[in-house]
């Protein structure tokens, strides 16, 4: 395994926690000594005008929370809030690597570029694939929300019958 990085960011709205969710944390866990986790607040989920609800900021965090105690990482974390798509991304100097999926990594690439322009060193892009559910379409708060499937990516028994 490579050598570990110091610190590690990676950001979200972590609603329905789940199974993606889950790989992404403990992608940067495995890649970083220690690990900021932006969590979208309230206003900025609802910026992200996703098209269901989001469970609040407080429910969020407590979920997080509860995963990274079960997983003995919550002394490696720091979780703050992020009040834009960037949060502390553009102006940190004391974080490596920035850890997303490939359906963010574009905003990763965006962030490197901003970096770049305000003179700071870009972060290390960590990549991993979105988690398939058991249709193997990727894994989604908004298909949790819509009840195609559970937290795990199984189907539920309506969309099973489909």
């Amino acid at each position: 395994m490579s050598r570990k990085r110091g610190t590690v960011l990676v950001g979200g709205t972590f609603d329905e926690f789940h199974k993606g969710h889950r790989a992404l944390i403990m992608k940067a866990f495995e890649v970083g000594e220690r690990v900021m986790i932006g969590l979208s607040s309230d206003q900025l989920a609802r910026e992200l005008r996703k098209n269901h609800d989001v469970a609040t900021y407080e429910e969020r965090l407590k979920d997080l929370r509860a995963f990274l105690r079960r997983q003995k990482m919550l002394e490696r974390a720091k979780i703050v809030p992020l009040d834009t798509p960037y949060g502390i991304t553009l102006s940190t100097t004391v974080a490596d690597a920035l850890v997303v999926s490939n359906e963010t990594e574009p905003v990763g690439i965006d962030i490197n570029k901003k970096r770049k322009a305000s003179g700071l060193k870009p972060l290390e892009l960590v990549v991993i694939d979105m988690i398939p559910a058991q249709d193997c379409i990727p894994i989604s708060s908004t298909r949790i929300r819509r009840g195609e499937i559970d937290r795990e990516g199984h189907l539920t028994p309506h969309e099973e019958q489909v």
